[in-house]
């Protein structure tokens, strides 16, 4: 009899969301981290386009029965920051058929249960391509230029004690190696060629399009650049993708840039190598333990570090509010999405 009547209640909340839809009521959706990071690009705009269900301002109640109790019903979940959306998350959830993120990279997420639910997964696109880039080519501007070193040298009073600061190296002609030519590396690629760089790169599969040498070996890579950028996926595959063979191909002059996930270097080899001087130098957005960085690097005049925030302005957070709404519009009016990731 129980049974029953939970499957009557069930089939009642279906025939009234229906109805809802059919009313002109918005659309549900589960809004899954913490709620002020909706405020970051713009609560106001999407709330008058969604009801969101918040699990995250109900603390005292465990997420997964928060979800199992609350959230069975749910078609749609925008996931925030890099909160994990894990299998055990994902099957409390079994009328789920879209998960639109903010970020680029979907380490975060378990697509591999998403796949196996055919649950459609959307990522932020292009919308970081641009600042990336700039940012990424900022960073290796300061590391080789030693713009942040020179300026701590003259903010603490020893240019007239000491004298001239040493001098940094020109990015002009450099050999840059890219590892992950999407849309931020083939942004970064264009800069860098600007600065008439020696580009190659370093991707899933060869691209065909680009007239660049290709090397399906990192080390490889290593060792026919000064520079290497990394801007691919964090993976199984791609997980210390930097390691102590890496950097030592890459050499004593060599410049590691990394703006897209801590783990995809081996900290503690990069730690080593840059406090004995194997590697040149580096410039680091992302960190193994975040917001925990190595202490050994805040000595150091070769490194410049930055608190993740490389594909962050205020531009790109109105540019991504854009592609949230119009991924979950697309969803609910049964229309292409506008990002979707190829989950294969």
């Amino acid at each position: 009899m129980g049974e029953l009547v939970v499957d009557e209640l069930q089939v009642l909340q279906q025939y009234q969301e229906e109805e809802d839809e059919i009313n002109g009521l918005l659309p549900l959706v589960l809004l899954y981290g913490p709620t002020s990071l909706l405020s970051v690009f713009g609560s106001e705009a999407l709330e008058k386009k969604f009801i969101f269900l918040k699990p995250w301002e109900n603390p005292q109640v465990p997420i997964h029965e928060f979800l199992l109790t609350h959230a069975k019903n749910v078609k749609a979940c925008l996931c925030l920051g890099k909160t994990e959306l894990d299998s055990k998350a994902i099957q409390c959830l079994p009328s789920l058929q879209l998960v639109v993120t903010c970020a680029a990279g979907l380490n975060h997420i378990d697509l591999v249960e998403c796949r196996r639910r055919g649950i459609l997964v959307t990522n932020a696109g292009n919308v970081y391509a641009i600042d990336g880039a700039d940012y990424c080519v900022g960073l290796l501007l300061d590391v080789l230029l030693r713009v942040s070193a020179a300026d701590r040298y003259v903010r603490s009073g020893i240019w007239p004690l000491k004298g001239e600061y040493r001098l940094g190296s020109k990015l002009n002609g450099k050999r840059v190696g890219i590892i992950g030519l999407g849309s931020i590396g083939t942004e970064v690629m264009k800069r860098l060629l600007g600065f008439n760089c020696k580009i190659s790169y370093n991707s899933r599969s060869k691209k065909p399009w680009i007239p660049y040498p290709y090397y399906s070996s990192v080390y490889d890579l290593a060792v026919n650049n000064d520079v290497l950028i990394l801007l691919c996926s964090l993976t199984d595959e791609t997980y210390h993708v930097i390691n102590k063979e890496v950097l030592a191909a890459l050499g004593k002059d060599g410049v590691v840039i990394n703006i897209g996930r801590g783990p995809l270097i081996d900290e503690k080899e990069l730690v080593r190598c840059l406090v004995n001087g194997e590697i040149g130098g580096a410039g680091l957005d992302v960190f193994e333990n975040e917001p925990q960085v190595p202490k050994e690097l805040l000595t150091l005049d070769n490194v410049v570090l930055s608190p993740h925030k490389a594909v962050f302005t205020p531009e790109s957070f109105i540019e991504l509010q854009e592609l949230i709404v119009g991924n979950l519009e697309a969803y609910f009016m049964k229309k292409p999405l506008l990002s979707l990731y190829k989950n294969e």
